[in-house]
């Protein structure tokens, strides 16, 4: 079973009906209690960092997060979800990240346009189960205006705005994607199918 995590925040939805056409049994969770049972679980994301976090931490789900993404089942973060991951972000300077990744989450900069939206690279950087049949240089559906910044070695995809920056990152069993697999067509489904044979 494939638990997708509901804060109040997530594009639900789409991203159940992504599982759902894959043929895989999913549902919606909201309660620590919840995650049990759950052998693949899902943050999702589209929203304020800090907003965010008092949601979880208000819940109990930032604590039951942390122990189910030490427990070895494989945990996903998209967007959002992705940046949640992390220690801090710029949006939100006095509020604490889950800290399963260690690093930080900055705002784009320079003569861009913010939010970043579209179709844009993937650029595979490391061999890993998640790309299985992902072709170097697929495009895949992002928004956002924030990125990560890890500290550790765990950038396993890039993407160029401005910069190149981590879209995909992975450490052991936890992965989190900056862009959005549930619209990013067939490259999206086919990445969230590998992420349920981990």
């Amino acid at each position: 079973m494939i638990g997708i995590i509901d804060y109040g925040m997530g594009n639900l939805q789409s991203v159940l009906n992504a599982f759902l056409s894959l043929g895989k049994r999913a549902k919606i969770i909201s309660k620590p209690a919840q995650l049990k049972g759950i052998s693949y679980c899902v943050l999702p994301g589209v929203g304020a960092f800090g907003d965010a976090m008092a949601i979880l931490d208000k819940s109990g789900m930032s604590e039951a997060i942390r122990e189910y993404a030490s427990s070895g089942k494989p945990f996903m973060g998209i967007c959002l979800g992705l940046q949640l991951l992390f220690e801090s972000s710029e949006e939100s300077p006095k509020a604490k990240g889950l800290n399963i990744i260690k690093g930080r989450v900055v705002k784009f900069k320079g003569d861009v346009k913010i939010p970043h939206i579209g179709w844009n690279q993937l650029k595979i950087k490391t061999k890993s189960p998640i790309f299985k049949g992902i072709k170097d240089g697929s495009f895949v559906y992002f928004c956002h205006s924030y990125y990560v910044q890890p500290k550790e070695k765990v950038v396993i995809g890039e993407t160029n705005y401005t910069k190149n920056y981590a879209s995909v990152i992975g450490k052991g069993n936890v992965f989190g994607i900056q862009f959005h697999p549930e619209k990013s067509q067939s490259i999206g489904l086919k990445i969230l199918e590998n992420f349920t044979r981990l």
